[in-house]
């Protein structure tokens, strides 16, 4: 296959890429060259910002492609703006929308492709609904040959999954499990999660590509494995060689007490405090040989082997840390204020 993705170097993308040209697709990506060294060598790189839609068509100009995929469209101006430019260029278009569009509070926690669409919580998760209403809509009436992927919790050997973290990313989370801290978990950690190692989603998403009976069609793509969050950091804690001291929190708590920026609101309320348990039917129905192969206690591993070798990875944030220690401090003082006055 010819195939254009618009970035191809993120979390998700970066496996799918690399399994295309280990498999001798050809391969192109549009983006601006700040990480393609991430990528095996063989990729044919548009250097250009997306947004630039005049110097992108001019260097698409002669170019068709099997599939083109949008790992890096947010909103829908940004896929009108694909339509532009590909409506006459290729044979399927791919969205990457996200799981976390499905319907916020879950009226069942088992979800598939017919789970409504609304959450009223996170703007980014509205977006990525609008800009599937906007791709269905040309797809109905004008043949648009779109795909719908919905990703869930994806991860790769880059970071480690965790429940509440700052904008540096999950490392400081890490650190205070080293320390002998306690870590914040939102509710009592008894809720369930899907994550899903990327290298597992390029293989469902490789499946989708070319595949006739996915045009038209959103499908979600996770594991089939699921934990609690007070599995997910025992998991962690034990590959770390370090002792679990949970702090639990509410969910409402976190998201109304976290600095103005952090987005914990959406991310929290709109998505990880709900019980998410993905029934993959369909994918499996279109991808007959798809199975997720890594669990997490392996993945967890492979993420720790990653980051103590690449010092890159291990991002301290000092702000998390000191949020984390007056959210818990502030828990245990109003504790301590209960039980004085029942004396």
């Amino acid at each position: 296959m010819k195939v254009l993705f618009i970035g191809g170097t993120g979390t998700i993308s970066t496996a799918i890429s690399t399994r295309l040209l280990q498999e001798g697709h050809e391969l192109w990506l549009i983006n601006r060259g700040t990480r393609n060294d991430v990528l095996p060598p063989g990729a044919n790189i548009i250097t250009a910002d997306i947004n630039d839609e005049e110097t992108v068509a001019q260097k698409l100009k002669g170019h068709t492609f099997d599939v083109v995929a949008d790992f890096i469209a947010f909103v829908p101006g940004q896929l009108e703006r694909d339509y532009r430019l590909f409506r006459d260029k290729t044979r399927q278009f791919i969205y990457i929308s996200s799981a976390s569009a499905y319907q916020k509070p879950l009226s069942d926690y088992r979800i598939d492709e017919g789970t409504p669409l609304a959450n009223p919580y996170w703007e980014y998760s509205r977006n990525k609904i609008a800009g599937e209403e906007l791709l269905m809509k040309l797809y109905r009436e004008e043949g648009f040959p779109v795909t719908i992927v919905r990703p869930s919790h994806t991860y790769s050997e880059r970071s480690m999954p965790a429940g509440v973290h700052g904008p540096q990313g999950s490392y400081q989370v890490l650190r205070r499990m080293m320390e002998g801290k306690k870590v914040i978990i939102h509710g009592d950690g008894t809720s369930l999660w899907t994550l899903t190692f990327n290298t597992d989603f390029a293989k469902g998403f490789i499946g989708l590509m070319g595949n006739i009976h996915a045009i038209g069609e959103a499908v979600q793509i996770t594991g089939d494995e699921t934990l609690t969050w007070n599995q997910i950091y025992a998991v962690i804690a034990q590959a770390l060689g370090a002792e679990l001291k949970p702090c639990y929190v509410s969910s409402e708590f976190i998201a109304s007490a976290s600095p103005a920026g952090w987005d914990l609101r959406g991310g929290m309320l709109g998505d990880k405090s709900n019980s998410v348990v993905f029934d993959n039917t369909k994918l499996k129905r279109l991808v007959p040989d798809f199975t997720a192969t890594v669990r997490f206690d392996q993945g967890a591993r492979k993420v720790l082997d990653y980051i103590r070798t690449h010092p890159e990875c291990q991002k301290s944030d000092p702000e998390f840390d000191r949020w984390c220690d007056r959210v818990i401090a502030a828990q245990e003082e109003a504790l301590k204020i209960m039980k004085a006055s029942e004396e």
